[in-house]
């Protein structure tokens, strides 16, 4: 039995790999969702990502597809109680930002999609400057009091802004962030190591990083030479035109050879071995990419390992 982590300071206790929910309802059909979430928790997996948004920018859809999609699983399993579901706000097209009243109008409008009364974790999906801090906590703190949220988190924002929050929270006596979703992976280092991840190590905060995967490119997939079909090709490939991505791909290479891992595997490895981080999330689209992903919670890399990658994508 795989043994979960504790996000941050709250109580709750997630597998070592959040499943992206922004394949479902998009790339991924109601029935190879469902496959793909039966076989995630099956491994013992119960912690899936989701936002409001997803997937708004795909043909014909309208954003809360995913969503959609995760209820209409959760009730068809009756297992809600056994998933620790993560939401964001602030990026749908009916709900846009994050004033106060938008928040808790676009929270209502995610527990009937999700046909929940509860949200386990709720993230301001993009920081918004222009809205003070107090307006945006405020609003997060009355929907955990309300039960509608149990506990807060953000993504996409600044060291200064997520001090402020912190700081605005602490003085307060308001909900407080317990986790932080930044963009992270071996070839995107700086968008959270620094201040971001120094901030986060101080306060206690859980890191879920999001492209773990950077768009596939860390599956190993992405070679000169091969086409592969995917809606995301084109930024993933384009790692292989730096000298880092090329080294970052040996070093995972010789990694994954000495493991007989899956290369996606080493790769979120790396990220799991990193200081404040709970969970890396990644997507399945269909269930031959999920063996891979569910791999981290089995592979210990070692010091050396861990260096030799750390190295690589310096």
């Amino acid at each position: 039995m795989t043994s979960l982590r504790t996000l941050g300071s709250s109580d709750l206790q997630v597998f070592p790999l959040a499943l992206g929910g922004n394949v479902f309802g998009w790339t991924a059909d109601l029935d190879q969702s469902f496959a793909v979430l039966d076989a995630y928790t099956a491994a013992g997996g119960n912690f899936v990502d989701t936002a409001d948004v997803y997937s708004a920018w795909g043909e014909g859809l309208s954003g809360g597809e995913s969503e959609t999609v995760l209820g209409k699983w959760l009730a068809a399993r009756g297992n809600r109680d056994g998933v620790v579901l993560a939401t964001k706000v602030g990026q749908h097209p009916e709900y846009p930002g994050l004033s106060a009243a938008n928040i808790k109008a676009a929270a209502d409008a995610s527990l009937r999609r999700l046909g929940t009364d509860h949200i386990d974790l709720y993230y301001t999906h993009y920081d918004k400057p222009e809205v003070p801090v107090e307006e945006i906590i405020g609003a997060l703190d009355e929907l955990v009091r309300a039960g509608k949220v149990r506990h807060i988190a953000a993504s996409n924002i600044s060291a200064e802004r997520l001090k402020a929050s912190l700081d605005f929270s602490e003085r307060e006596g308001l909900a407080r962030y317990v986790a932080l979703q930044p963009h992270y992976n071996l070839v995107s280092r700086d968008t959270y190591e620094g201040e971001l991840q120094d901030l986060a190590a101080r306060t206690g905060l859980a890191a879920v990083p999001y492209y773990a995967l950077a768009a596939g490119f860390l599956t190993g997939k992405y070679r000169p030479g091969a086409a592969v079909d995917s809606v995301r090709a084109g930024g993933a490939a384009k790692h292989l035109e730096s000298e880092r991505g090329r080294r970052v791909l040996a070093a995972l290479d010789e990694v994954a050879g000495a493991h007989d891992a899956p290369v996606a595997t080493v790769a979120l490895a790396w990220l799991a071995a990193q200081p404040t981080v709970a969970a890396p999330i990644a997507s399945a689209r269909t269930m031959e990419q999920l063996p891979a992903l569910l791999g981290v919670a089995e592979l210990s890399l070692t010091e050396d390992e861990v260096a030799r990658l750390t190295r690589a994508s310096a």
